[in-house]
This record gives C-alpha cells, sequence and structure tokens, in this order.
C-alpha cells in the first residue's frame, strides 16, 4: 500500500503579473511528492521561486496552473484548518509579550484553555531547550534564541507540516550551525514533516532527507537528491566523505545550470 504525501504539487506553474509587459512566470512545470516525516529543503539560484513555491503550499499564493495539496486537502483547506506552521527568516515575535505569551498566541486564536495554553508553552519551550526563559521578552534574547521561539511557536499547536524560508539566514556561522542540530533534535523527536528554503547548500545536506534543487527562473525541478547520511544527524556528519561528495555533487549542479542560464 502507498503512503499518501503529505504535501503534493502536482503540474503547478505560477505567472505574476499574467498577461501584463511585466509578466514573470516564476515556477513552472513543478511535480513534487513530500511523504510523512520527510525534510526537504528547497535550494537553488536567487530568484529561482524558492521561497514562492513555499508560500503555494502555505496558500499565501495561489498557482496560476496546477494542483497542491497539504495532507490530503487544498492548499486553501489544510491553511484555515491550520495543518501547518510557518517559520521566517525573521522571528517576527511581540516585544510586549513575553517570550511564554508569544509562544501561546497561536493557541489563545484556537481558543485553548488557560491551562492547555500554559502547559503546551512550557513543552514546546522545553523541546527547544529555553525552558527557563518563559518570562523573558524577546528583545532580552539574542538572535538564534529568537528563532528558537518562533519554532517552538509553530509547533505549539502540533502541527504536522513545518514550513520554513530560510530561518537561519541572518545568523552567524556558529549560531546557525548549532540551530541545525536543534532543529535536526526537533524533527527527530517529532512526527512533524519540514520543508525548508535555503541558500546554504551545506545546510540543505546537513539538515534534510532530500535536497530539491530548482533552476534558473523560471524555477524548475533541476535534481532532487537522496540524502543519505545516518540520522539523526551530528556535528561528526558534517567529516563524513559522503556529506563532501554531496555538497560538491549540488554545487556542480548549481554550476551547471547557472552556466546553462547564462
Amino acid at each position: 500500500m502507498s503512503i499518501q504525501s503529505t504535501i503534493s504539487i502536482k503540474n503547478t506553474t505560477k505567472i505574476f503579473n499574467q498577461g501584463s509587459s511585466n509578466e514573470v512566470v516564476a515556477l513552472k512545470d513543478i511535480n513534487l511528492e513530500i511523504k510523512p516525516h520527510e525534510f526537504v529543503s528547497l535550494i537553488g539560484p536567487s530568484g529561482c521561486g524558492k521561497s514562492t513555491l513555499l508560500r503555494l503550499v502555505a496558500d499565501l499564493i495561489v498557482p496560476t496552473v496546477g494542483e497542491i495539496t497539504v495532507n490530503g486537502k487544498s492548499a486553501r483547506r489544510a491553511r484555515v484548518e491550520q495543518d501547518y506552521g510557518f517559520v521566517f527568516q525573521a522571528a517576527t515575535l511581540y516585544d510586549w509579550r513575553t517570550v511564554t505569551k508569544n509562544v501561546q498566541l497561536p493557541l489563545e486564536l484556537m481558543g485553548y484553555s488557560r491551562e492547555e495554553r500554559k502547559h503546551k508553552a512550557q513543552e514546546m519551550l522545553e523541546l527547544v531547550e529555553l525552558g527557563d526563559f518563559g518570562n523573558h521578552y524577546p528583545w532580552q534574547l539574542s538572535g538564534g534564541m529568537q528563532q528558537r521561539v518562533s519554532i517552538a511557536r509553530s509547533l505549539a499547536f502540533d502541527p504536522p507540516i513545518l514550513l520554513m524560508d530560510e530561518p537561519f539566514g541572518a545568523l552567524d556561522e556558529m549560531t546557525r550551525e548549532r540551530m541545525n542540530l536543534e532543529l535536526q533534535n526537533i524533527w527527530d523527536r517529532t512526527d512533524t514533516t519540514i520543508l525548508f528554503v535555503t541558500h546554504s547548500i551545506p545546510e540543505a545536506v546537513f539538515l534534510s532527507s532530500r535536497v530539491v534543487m530548482l533552476s534558473p527562473r523560471p524555477g524548475r525541478i533541476a535534481e532532487i537528491v537522496d540524502v543519505d547520511l545516518p540520522m539523526p544527524r551530528i556535528n561528526e556528519a558534517r567529516e563524513d566523505p559522503h556529506y563532501f561528495e554531496l555538497v560538491n555533487h549540488l554545487r556542480d549542479t548549481l554550476r551547471k545550470i547557472e552556466g546553462e542560464d547564462g
């Protein structure tokens, strides 16, 4: 019996300003199936449509052509029924709310009781190793800690899917590597399916079960690479010769498709 895809993208094209003089074909003929508990990264040159594809899955924009289903539902229904959490590049926390109150926000909007909100927020803060920081305010935390709060908030209502748009792009290299490890740990300890956008090939290889390379605009799927490194990943995985093979292969692919575009 085949496993139903958590995210299914079929024959999807996105055109902005269709029919006008400044029409832009951002994505063309995208077909991608993501299974439950996969960690899939989208990479490719700037402007190739990585974030656009993520926004299509999230129903923040709609496809010009094609069909997207999330958890067996239309993308619109999945959004309304809150089947996913979304983590942006900026943590987007409210400075006037404590860390706990920030994590509780989606639970408040969904009508959870005060006791349920308190328990779930603390559980999620423990998961991201910030259990002692509930009474702090975002401005009292480092950038990496703020992103962990953002992840905790996105996971607070137990979404089966986490959509992440370059969440570590603004962090320094050491903090970014530490956040990669923490995200791996969170993913390993939950049943969450993750779709992750990044510009970093090493980050994509370290985190993912599969990496999807998009071509220059209009973005098409140039290659899908299975990352067959042992799970869960630890820092030593970055020293594995096969890790370097995969990183170099994807870099060569990127250079090739950029050369073809030029």
